[in-house]
């Protein structure tokens, strides 16, 4: 653990400590009114659908009125949009009769009404009732202890194992609306929206922020220089923001200000980072040779073969019909499409296989197929992110932090190291925050006034929401009096 700075006064605790309880109590009363309103706005739509039902007309302008009608002053009562207050009434009805335990738990003030939304939008494609129930036990118990932002992608994994329909299928279909749009803003603005495949997206990101950071690399002055009067003052998100205009509308990352900056632009490439399941790198139905098929770690099934079949005239190969292919996903989004994290994988410089814990879902161990940096790969697996509760900054742009301080005796181990991004890093040394390990890659945080905040890996808490989700919590089961099971190094 890492020695805590020195203390203010015990009364400025004190008051701090009162400020922290002010808020978690009115969070709570504040997610319970939310609750309130949505079982409101839930019974406006049903007085509406009762209205609708008694109609005469089977006209379908005729059969909106009732719903535009209450709509129009439930929208004038609450000053919204009657357009986007006939969304609200539908999305509150599916909520109220689809996710009674979410909305239970939005009452209880256990989640937020951010936390709903990541639940009811991963949640709403699953048509089997017993399927959305395991779903929603198991988001509700990632949802309880993360942040929407960090829940989102966990969830959306979880809703992607449940979902009785086939991965791929439902990627074909949403991949059909995929689609770019402008919306005028105030003062000259205006906004571009596109929806893409995540990989597209999160690869066109990466490459507009390496650019910016090389723009902003460049622009700035080197120590002992002179701050000149046109130094580029920019934001990152407006770097960003500009090198995209440039990019679309010249076809080079030079505009006015930063041209000349990015010499070696073509050299630039996106980074993203894929977790792909070995059954999912292998077609269904596929004839593969059974060493290869250990080697990646799947076992050939030991259903009989019939008599005559292809797939049993060599003893030497294995089958993988009846596989149930587990999602890939892209890192910090959810999941994929496995026919395109198979292009990926052919494609990509190396492999790292990740072997996970069949009993915690953690990560054990990583290997390559050529020498690495093996910490820095397990670490960077493990974590994904910067294990600040709440942070989500990637784990590629992170420091590995010593737990307990390399120059207070700390080792540089899996079991003293943890992902960091600076801000987070900083404040770790330079305020009366606390962070200890307890196994498994499990940090324990305790704010100045004593709070504690778990924080779980990702893996280990998907993991342990579907399998048990109304069991004891990560940490608990992973307490420091439970042997580890350690990695070879």
């Amino acid at each position: 653990m890492t020695a805590a700075p020195t203390l203010t006064a015990p009364r400025d605790m004190r008051s701090r400590g009162a400020v922290m309880a002010g808020l978690e109590r009115t969070r709570q009363r504040i997610a319970a009114l939310q609750a309130e309103e949505l079982r409101l706005l839930a019974r406006a739509d049903a007085l509406a659908m009762a209205q609708t039902a008694r109609l005469a007309s089977s006209t379908a302008r005729e059969r909106e009125i009732p719903l535009r009608d209450i709509a129009a002053e439930a929208a004038a009562v609450l000053r919204r949009s009657d357009r986007g207050m006939q969304q609200r009434l539908h999305d509150a009805a599916v909520l109220v009769t689809g996710f009674a335990a979410t909305l239970a738990a939005l009452q209880a003030g256990r989640v937020d009404a951010a936390h709903v939304r990541v639940i009811q939008d991963a949640g709403a494609r699953i048509a089997d009732p017993d399927a959305r129930r395991r779903f929603e036990q198991s988001a509700l118990a990632v949802c309880e202890r993360e942040t929407p932002g960090r829940a989102r992608p966990i969830v959306a994994v979880i809703a992607q194992r449940l979902d009785p329909v086939p991965a791929d299928e439902r990627h074909t279909d949403a991949a059909e609306e995929r689609r770019v749009w402008v919306r005028d803003l105030d003062d000259g603005m205006a906004e571009l929206g596109a929806v893409l495949p995540a990989i597209l997206v999160h690869a066109a990101h990466d490459r507009l922020t390496t650019f910016a950071r090389q723009v902003a690399d460049t622009r700035r002055p080197q120590a002992g220089e002179a701050v000149p009067e046109d130094v580029d003052r920019r934001t990152m998100a407006q770097v960003r923001a500009d090198v995209l205009a440039d990019l679309l509308l010249t076809g080079h990352a030079t505009g006015a200000v930063s041209n000349d900056a990015l010499a070696g632009c073509a050299a630039i490439t996106a980074q993203v980072q894929v977790v792909v399941p070995a059954d999912a790198l292998v077609p269904r139905g596929l004839l593969v040779p059974r060493d290869m098929l250990t080697r990646a770690g799947v076992t050939a099934p030991s259903t009989p073969v019939p008599a005559g079949s292809i797939h049993g005239a060599d003893g030497g190969h294995g089958i993988l019909p009846g596989l149930d292919h587990s999602p890939a996903e892209l890192v910090g989004h959810g999941p994929i499409d496995s026919s395109a994290a198979r292009r990926l994988a052919a494609t990509a410089d190396v492999w790292e296989r990740i072997f996970l814990s069949p009993t915690t879902g953690a990560v054990m161990h990583v290997d390559t197929y050529r020498p690495s940096r093996v910490q820095r790969r397990h670490l960077d697996a493990r974590d994904e992110h910067c294990r600040f509760p709440g942070c989500r900054t990637p784990s590629r742009r992170c420091d590995q932090d010593h737990t307990v301080d390399a120059a207070r005796g700390g080792p540089t181990s899996l079991a003293n190291l943890a992902n960091l991004c600076r801000r987070h890093h900083t404040l770790k040394h330079a305020a009366a925050w606390t962070v200890e390990q307890v196994g498994r890659g499990v940090l324990r945080w305790t704010s100045p006034t004593g709070r504690v905040f778990p924080d779980v890996p990702r893996r280990v808490l998907e993991f342990a929401a579907l399998a048990s989700p109304h069991g004891p919590t990560p940490e608990a089961r992973l307490g420091r009096t439970e042997p580890l099971e350690t990695a070879p190094f």
